[in-house]
């Protein structure tokens, strides 16, 4: 999902690893020449000849944008940043931001939307959750996938946004998946779009499933956050905050999980996956 107002994180910079003084009775000059020989080029991550990346993934990427510039995919038009009451308060904007991820694992994104809707009309904040009886909620937000288990997530969840947050929502992926129903993805997309702040790449199963047809990853992915990590490791960190939203939408219309659309996909021809006729 793409945030309407994201802005790139700060990558983290390498050193140089620091050498020896040398030794008392060597000459200046010997141990200058020796250091000058051992000391090793550090490069910022996504510099340096050594680093590994998908051969044809810049062409890749750009097909996709072009396929995805109509933005006309449920993603863009029900997706969990159009889910939100943009005129709440901040603390409540971001509580129905993460409320809306919680909702959203496992279930299309109309039914979502629609549930999130539902939520809204009756005053969707923490202290409304709260008071709100079990089976209720449950009504509200059936038919999401999980909606039993969600129901007891969005409770506990809730409670401690209340206690220890004061009602807002952790500001760090660490915290954010600390709480109950709240994964890797759902903890980054919060981050995207409660927070206005990149802090890794958010792969959902769109994500995981084209990152390995189009061989954006070493060595085939088992699940997810694995994706998350092989990506994060060569993806210019510039584009972190896009990517989820493009090949989610990319996903939703054209490289379909089952008898997938190559026919009308540009990367036909340069896809490893692509079933061409």
């Amino acid at each position: 999902v793409k945030a309407a107002f994201l802005k790139p994180g700060i990558s983290l910079p390498c050193r140089a690893g620091s050498q020896p003084q040398g030794t008392p009775g060597v000459p200046q000059q010997s141990r200058r020449k020796r250091r000058r020989k051992s000391v090793a080029i550090a490069y910022e991550a996504g510099q340096g000849e050594g680093r590994w990346e998908p051969p044809l993934w810049r062409e890749q990427l750009q097909h996709i944008r072009e396929m995805r510039s109509s933005r006309d995919a449920p993603v863009d038009e029900m997706g969990v940043q159009r889910c939100y009451d943009s005129s709440a308060p901040p603390e409540v904007r971001r509580y129905q931001v993460l409320l809306a991820l919680m909702l959203s694992s496992q279930t299309k994104d109309q039914v979502t939307s629609a549930a999130m809707l539902r939520l809204r009309r009756r005053g969707l904040t923490v202290d409304s959750v709260l008071q709100m009886e079990d089976e209720t909620l449950g009504q509200i937000i059936y038919p999401v996938g999980f909606w039993r288990n969600k129901v007891k997530y969005i409770k506990q969840t809730t409670a401690i946004l209340k206690q220890k947050y004061g009602g807002d929502i952790p500001s760090t992926v660490e915290e954010l998946v600390q709480l109950p129903g709240v994964g890797p993805k759902m903890a980054h997309l919060a981050m995207h779009i409660a927070w206005d702040s990149v802090a890794g790449i958010a792969v959902d199963t769109h994500v995981h499933r084209i990152s390995n047809r189009l061989k954006w990853v070493k060595k085939e992915t088992k699940n997810p956050e694995e994706t998350r990590v092989a990506l994060e490791e060569w993806l210019p960190r510039d584009l972190w905050k896009e990517i989820n939203w493009l090949l989610v939408g990319f996903g939703q219309q054209t490289c379909l999980p089952v008898n997938p659309r190559c026919s009308q996909c540009l990367n036909q021809d340069i896809c490893p996956a692509a079933k061409r006729l």
